[in-house]
């Protein structure tokens, strides 16, 4: 134990086994997640950006990446973490963890640590693969870079609290495809809200995603859905929200043991 109280051997122990586990699978862990988001910018950038109007000044083409870039990153965010904290479950390697002199939160901050960065590699691949396509601009690198490490940590911790959920493989999918990724397409991943009848606009700020890709896609080039301070809020709260579940979980012992 380190002199500031945090078992740095332990987290780079769980991070590094983690991280080798996406080396160990290239094609699987960042090839198909790349070409399938670039099917989206061949198709609605090129193809079908080409004939469609500018929205506020942007090609259409390029006004999609930061949504595409977003909805990779949740997708990818939410299935590393998830996945990766249920297999010890699955196979029972969990109660060695368990047991062992690390305490939760360096648990959480290695398996979410080691997510988080797949997600972010996994989301500059596939921003450097955009300009390939479509002209880009970023207009706040840093804040760029910031929403990008939020949403991928919060979403990553999201993940983690459904791989503990879960108590079946297919359980791991229906947060994700049932509710995730329709919330990302109806958030503004491919249009603005502004461009919705009056009702539908208000009902669309209920969805959180709309509140990171709107800040996300201000970082690129100055347009925003709803103000930034209301995008970085809405982010900080999710992930407060996530880090008190999680601490929840460990505290009760909640699905870690059967």
């Amino acid at each position: 134990m380190s002199a500031i109280g945090m078992n740095w051997h332990a987290i780079r122990a769980i991070y590094r086994f983690e991280m080798a586990r996406t080396w160990r699978t290239p094609l699987q862990s960042i090839v198909s997640p790349v070409l399938s988001t670039s099917l989206y910018f061949v198709v609605f950038g090129a193809a079908i950006g080409s004939r469609m109007q500018a929205i506020d000044g942007v090609p259409y083409g390029a006004f999609i990446v930061p949504g595409l870039i977003m909805l990779s990153l949740l997708t990818q965010s939410i299935a590393n973490a998830s996945f990766a904290i249920y297999f010890p479950k699955f196979t029972g390697t969990i109660y060695e963890l368990l047991s062992a002199p690390v305490a939760w939160w360096e648990v959480v901050i290695a398996y979410v640590g080691a997510a988080a960065t797949k997600s972010i590699l996994l989301g500059l691949i596939i921003l450097a693969t955009a300009a390939l396509f479509v002209p880009l601009q970023i207009a706040h690198p840093f804040w760029m870079l910031l929403f990008l490490v939020l949403t991928a940590t919060t979403f990553s911790l999201f993940g983690f609290i459904i791989g503990i959920w879960a108590d079946g493989f297919e359980k791991l999918q229906v947060i994700p495809l049932l509710i995730v990724t329709p919330l990302a397409f109806l958030g503004g991943s491919f249009y603005s809200i502004e461009m919705l009848p009056p009702v539908w606009r208000t009902v669309t700020l209920f969805n959180p995603v709309v509140y990171l890709i709107s800040g996300f896609r201000w970082s690129f080039y100055n347009i925003a859905d709803v103000s930034l301070g209301v995008s970085l809020g809405m982010t900080l709260v999710f992930l407060t929200a996530c880090i008190a579940i999680v601490g929840w979980i460990f505290r009760t012992g909640y699905r870690l043991k059967n």
